[in-house]
């Protein structure tokens, strides 16, 4: 297996990041955001985390071939800093290499750090893998959001998962 790298995103790591946006946009069946961050709204957002966010890149010969972005859940009260939301996304090659297994454990290690209890995700219920993926892990099914995606004039339903740290 290939030797990967798993760390906190930089602001000049954005341009890299939107490209991995830009592929996983144009995919249009994986994640719920359709349009891809510029590496400017990028490189804005990974200065506008706080100490208890980040976006962690997994690196292959100073490529990023993914990445997993931990958010608090809300910021407009301190009742919630306890819980964390994650999204993960890996280029097509790289997918079923581990990678998710990787930036998910090394997100942990960081939310645990930084006094997360819970971490939750949304996923487009057409994304099995991702539902299996993340099953696997240890997150529980919670819900169903119907009709949350609409993506070319498609529905799809979103599944909200939890796991507790």
């Amino acid at each position: 297996m290939a030797q990967i790298c798993i760390r906190k995103a930089l602001p000049e790591d954005a341009e890299e990041i939107s490209d991995i946006w830009i592929v996983i946009c144009a995919e249009r069946e994986y994640s719920a955001v359709n349009r891809p961050f510029t590496p400017k709204q990028e490189r804005e957002y990974l200065i506008s985390l706080s100490d208890h966010e980040g976006i962690f890149v997994a690196e292959f010969e100073d490529q990023i071939v993914g990445f997993q972005s931990l958010d608090r859940w809300a910021k407009y009260s301190d009742s919630f800093d306890h819980v964390g939301v994650i999204g993960t996304f890996v280029l097509p090659m790289w997918r079923r290499k581990k990678i998710g297994n990787q930036l998910t454990q090394y997100s942990f290690n960081f939310a645990r750090k930084h006094n997360y209890e819970k971490i939750v995700i949304y996923i487009r219920a057409s994304n099995s893998g991702a539902i299996n993926f993340y099953s696997i892990l240890g997150f529980v099914q919670k819900g169903i959001l119907a009709r949350q995606v609409k993506i070319d004039n498609q529905y799809d339903d979103e599944i909200f998962m939890e796991f507790f740290l």
